[in-house]
Formats: C-alpha cells, structure tokens, sequence
C-alpha cells in the first residue's frame, strides 16, 4: 500500500500523488461517507489516501483503499442532487474568496454565504476584490464599506488588480507555506489572478458572457497545484450559488460569528435565532448600528431558506 494525496478529481477517476511524488491515475471502490451524510463525490482534492497499486510498471493504476482522517473539509449542498452533499477540498489551511465588485455585478450575499461554509470547520478566510483597475469612485466606495464590515469581525480583506500586478504581492504572501483553498463566482478573475501569482500555471482563463455578464466555467474540476515555493493551492470550479441542506437554523446562528458573539448577552443565550426573541443583543446591536445590517439581512434569508426546506427534507435518511 502507498500513501499520496488526492491532487485532481475528475468524478470517476482521482490523481493521486504519492510521497515519493508519482502521479497514479485511481480509481475508487466501496463506499465513504462523512459523517454519516450522503455525498456525490467520497473523495476530495487534499485527501491524504492509502492506495493499492495494480497495472503495469509503466502504467500503473492505483485503487483507493481508505481515506485518512482529516483535519477539516469545504462542504457544501450539490447543485445538481439537492439532498446530497459535494465535497469541494479537504486538509487546508485557510481559504481565499474571490470577488469583485463590478463585471460581474458583486452579490453580497454570496460572501456571507461562502463564510458559512468555512467558518464550521474554523478555516482561516481572506476576502480578495479583484479587478480593482476597474473600479470607479463609487466602486471604491462600495469596496472600503464592505472591507470594514469585515475587518471588523476579524476576517483579511485584499484589493488586487491581476492584469495591473496590484496586490499581487500581499497574495503571494497570504500563500507561503501553505494549502489554500482558492475559490469564487464564475467571471471574477480567479484564474487570471492565480496566474499571475506563478507564471508556470498556466490555468486557463475565460471570458464573461456579452449577453448575460456572467462568467463561463474555467475549472472543470477541483485541482491542486504546487507554487514554484512549494506551496499548494486547490482551484475550484466556479460556484454559481451555494445552499445548505445539512444545516439548521441554529448552525446559522453560530456561524455568524459576531451575532454569536453577542448572543451571549441575549436573554435566551445561544438558543437565540435573533429575530422576534426578547431581549436579543444582536438585534439592539443592530439597531445600534454596532452590527452590520447588511450581514443581519443575509443571515434572515439564510435562515428562511433553511426553514423553507420541511423538517423531512432537512432529515433525510442518509
């Protein structure tokens, strides 16, 4: 048995590399689950893998026999099967969003959605606004209004222009020594901006759509790739939307991490849901204008859509 980590994931076949740095093409047999939940792929890009060797020397094709405990995992609700789950990368240690303010349009939402897929798993997250040569005065303005919501809760913020070279520097740095999680909305750069961070990538890149100015896919699939300094990046497909079946509405409330913060201080503790309840912190907070609004109407929307999903769907036998 070799050990190697899962570095590209086409859904059937899985390149591994093992520690002594071959490539093996694999495949999987049997089933995995993660923590009991239904998954569409078992298997994630920064898997560490136990694998059985079969074929030739020249070709040899590996067998996937066990998957090593993770340190942590990106989950989110399959766009295609609503009841099942999509693995997006496992093992890393922070996570880099990608958006922009303009072409395309930025959706803030999408940020917040984004967050409450790393924040249960503690996975450090930089918010970078591409596309910088492109803003306008009121562009700008949008920008450092939504950079201090979010420094102010704790989260790095980056503005970066990847055809300009602006900020590059800062993301090069934000990258050392470790595996990063890179992701973002179809049309906000991602790919021109990680190769502009190592030349010898070489992604491809894409344009946004004339008619829709919405980006085309780029990335078909999860892969990992190695920077010249010998860190790792896992680069993602594009994400169009991204839902929760595998929450309740109270993993909503944790996960907002300042409205979870305050709630210590609401009359019903972190049983709150910070909408109608007496003596909520997090809504005084709000109307203080101690808290972003912005975040707080987000948050209401998530949990609508959450409940909007009966109590059966959300507990689906897996």
């Amino acid at each position: 048995m070799k050990k190697g980590v899962i570095t590209k994931s086409t859904g059937s076949w899985y390149q591994v590399k093992s520690e002594e740095g071959e490539i093996i093409k694999c495949r999987i047999t049997g089933k995995f689950r993660l923590d009991g939940m239904r998954l569409t792929n078992p298997v994630a890009v920064g898997d560490e893998v136990a694998i059985e060797i079969e074929g030739s020397e020249q070709e040899p094709i590996g067998t996937i026999k066990e998957i090593l405990p993770r340190k942590n995992y990106v989950v989110r609700q399959s766009p295609r099967k609503k009841h099942n789950l999509h693995l997006l990368a496992s093992n890393v240690d922070q996570a880099i969003l990608i958006v922009t303010v303009v072409h395309p349009m930025l959706k803030q939402g999408f940020i917040d959605r984004f967050l409450l897929m790393t924040e249960p798993y503690e996975i450090p997250t930089v918010i970078v606004f591409n596309k910088a040569d492109l803003y306008q005065d009121e562009d700008l303005d949008a920008f450092i209004l939504l950079k201090d919501i979010y420094n102010n809760i704790g989260y790095e913020v980056l503005l970066t222009s990847a055809t300009k070279g602006f900020g590059i520097d800062e993301l090069k740095a934000l990258l050392k020594d470790k595996c990063t999680l890179i992701s973002g909305q179809s049309g906000v750069g991602k790919s021109t901006l990680i190769n502009s961070i190592d030349k010898e990538l070489e992604i491809r890149t894409g344009e946004l759509s004339d008619y829709s100015g919405k980006g085309q896919h780029t990335t078909t699939f999860a892969e990992m790739h190695f920077l010249q300094d010998g860190s790792a990046i896992i680069d993602t497909p594009g994400i169009k939307t991204l839902s929760f079946n595998h929450f309740e509405p109270m993993d909503v409330a944790h996960n907002f991490r300042e409205f979870f913060q305050y709630s210590e201080n609401c009359k019903f503790g972190g049983n709150c849901l910070h909408r109608n309840e007496p003596g909520c912190a997090v809504k005084a907070a709000i109307e203080e204008e101690t808290l972003s609004e912005l975040r707080y109407i987000n948050y209401l929307t998530l949990l609508e859509e959450i409940e909007g999903q009966n109590y059966w769907e959300r507990h689906k036998e897996y």
